[in-house]
């Protein structure tokens, strides 16, 4: 059987995430979003770790009393430590078996940092002294470095990371089994850096609010609905991992830019430029594209003989915001998206499977259309860069409707 699994999300009681972030409602809207699996998030919270106790366990996994999501125990936190005289701070992403483990990981934790400060706490320690922690509670807890290319807070992160994965954990590194893509960043361009080719490439949504659960996540083929086999697909069956990623140039740190000045350049520009704004004279923050550059010792297009699938899409909500030219949060295009959502059942529906004419008998021809195209991976993206999303190049849309202006006044 597959499953789509959302492993990444945080709870109400992250910085930055909306209130609206609380089991039921997360419950629910995993659902409509065609979720099958979601991740608890902020597990070392411990007013998160009350609310999550109210779940009833099977196979490892857990579940409201009527709930149709089933979670999974996960986590994110913070080591911060000296390297090579440099501080790095770096995102990890834990998966824990049970509620029990996660109780006692959290006290364990808590001599490192203060675990009430945020859902994501700051930890004073080292990637391998944190795996040594995780892993003193059985080899089917995992961890998984976070977004592995932002900029700020990553494993390979331009302003905060390191150049290797065994920089980072040490002689730990043999229990780390997958790594994140992140918004910025997809499988092809990963593969260009060899030494990842061991490693299960993860996607997940990495969400702070509800809409947005789900707009990355993996769809993994297990023979049973529990924690051990999706854990054990993930360690050591890659192949059976697919990701649902959105096209990297979405993602808020793609491109090299400086947004206060509103300039951003592919990697060789960049690179010409040496890094600096030409408008202000001030370092640029390095994109993820850029990055992957430096550490590739592939060309574009090359990578392991036992690549990963993947699909590639935008979010529904995003395609009827660019339609109705309304912001996502707009009343209309909310309306719009759960008139969607209820009519065919849930979203991954509506962007992968949904034949086109029963699309256009509920979204329109444009709404239709721009579904097709992402389908098809051929939306054009105006890059992120520098904290600011990608945005979709509306053109076509612009020239459609000029089209049929002009059939009508024929």
């Amino acid at each position: 059987m597959k499953i789509v699994v959302d492993l990444h999300i945080h709870s109400c009681y992250s910085r930055a995430s909306s209130e609206e972030m609380k089991i039921e409602n997360i419950d629910r809207i995993a659902s409509v979003k065609g979720i099958d699996v979601v991740g608890t998030g902020d597990f070392t919270h411990p007013k998160w770790r009350e609310e999550i106790k109210k779940l009833i366990e099977e196979n490892g996994l857990y579940r409201l009393e009527k709930g149709k999501t089933r979670f999974i125990i996960s986590g994110e936190v913070c080591t911060t430590f000296k390297y090579k005289g440099k501080t790095r701070r770096i995102h990890h992403l834990i998966i824990l078996p049970s509620i029990e483990v996660a109780e006692e990981l959290s006290n364990r934790l808590s001599i490192y940092g203060d675990l009430k400060s945020d859902g994501r706490p700051n930890l004073l320690m080292t990637g391998a002294q944190l795996v040594e922690e995780v892993m003193e509670f059985g080899e089917d807890c995992m961890i998984i470095p976070a977004h592995i290319w932002t900029p700020w807070f990553s494993l390979f992160g331009d302003r905060g990371g390191v150049d290797s994965i065994e920089e980072c954990y040490e002689d730990q590194t043999s229990h780390i089994y997958a790594i994140e893509t992140g918004l910025s960043s997809d499988p092809p361009m990963n593969w260009r850096v060899s030494a990842l080719d061991s490693y299960t490439l993860v996607s997940n949504s990495d969400s702070h609010s509800l809409l947005k659960i789900g707009r990355e996540a993996n769809i993994i083929e297990v023979k049973e609905l529990s924690y051990n086999e999706i854990i054990k697909t993930i360690m050591f069956n890659k192949c059976k991992v697919e990701t649902i990623e959105v096209d990297p140039a979405y993602g808020k740190y793609h491109w090299t830019g400086h947004r206060k000045c509103g300039v951003s350049f592919p990697p060789k520009e960049a690179k010409k430029l040496k890094g600096i704004c030409p408008v202000c004279g001030k370092k640029m923050t390095k994109g993820v594209a850029e990055r992957v550059e430096e550490l590739a010792d592939r060309e574009e297009g090359e990578g392991p003989s036992d690549r990963q699938n993947f699909l590639k899409i935008l979010p529904l909500i995003d395609l009827i915001s660019v339609v109705l030219r309304k912001e996502s949060f707009s009343n209309e295009v909310q309306k719009k998206y759960w008139e969607i959502v209820n009519e065919f059942g849930n979203e991954l529906k509506v962007l992968l499977e949904e034949p086109e004419e029963n699309l256009k008998k509920v979204c329109g021809e444009e709404l239709t259309e721009l579904i097709m195209m992402n389908r098809r991976n051929s939306i054009k993206i105006i890059p992120g860069y520098d904290g600011k999303y990608g945005e979709i190049e509306v053109d076509f849309l612009i020239k459609r409707r000029k089209r049929t202006l002009e059939d009508y006044i024929k």
